[in-house]
């Protein structure tokens, strides 16, 4: 009798580990925001605060952690600091995987973003310029910025359509 409940257990075990593989794997729950909501990610990520979606306020994007980029742009003469979440750390946060990026403006200028480039580059999602942060009648509160001096191929045409400025959402597909 021990032997056929030896068994019977072995069996089941078997079984539930060959159901195991076949769960998703759940997603994260992120922190809701508690101030005005800045960016919206939605589309391809599996990290969410709401029903498909991921809403950023100010705070929750600088608490990703902030980086510094100098570069020059084609809206100033010389070079520029700013301050903000790199892309491809955001991206990684929502848990975005699609390959293309729908980047859209306040005023509904949109633009498509290749993922790669944004994982690959130091692109940054600004918030702040020469110190100041970014307000919405100065390219606010969010501006895409790539590296030009680093990287001379941002210095194109191309590129300078990718720096959206008063940046309101992102659809990951």
């Amino acid at each position: 009798m021990s032997k056929l409940v030896s068994i019977l257990k072995a069996t089941i075990v078997g079984l539930g580990l060959l159901v195991v593989p076949v769960l998703p794997v759940a997603a994260a729950e992120l922190p809701k925001p508690t101030g005005d909501v800045v960016l919206t990610v939605t589309g391809k990520i599996t990290n969410t605060n709401a029903p498909g979606k991921a809403e950023f306020d100010r705070a929750m994007l600088i608490n990703l952690g902030m980086s510094e980029l100098k570069t020059s742009h084609s809206w100033a003469e010389g070079v520029t600091a700013f301050e903000g979440v790199l892309a491809g750390k955001l991206l990684d946060y929502v848990g975005a995987t699609g390959a293309k990026i729908k980047a859209a403006a306040v005023n509904d200028y949109a633009i498509e973003l290749e993922s790669a480039e944004l994982r690959k580059v130091p692109v940054l999602f600004a918030m702040k310029m020469n110190g100041a942060d970014l307000r919405l009648r100065d390219r606010g509160p969010i501006w895409i910025v790539y590296p030009r001096d680093t990287y001379p191929e941002f210095k194109d045409e191309k590129h300078n359509f990718k720096w959206i400025w008063q940046l309101k959402s992102l659809d990951v597909h």
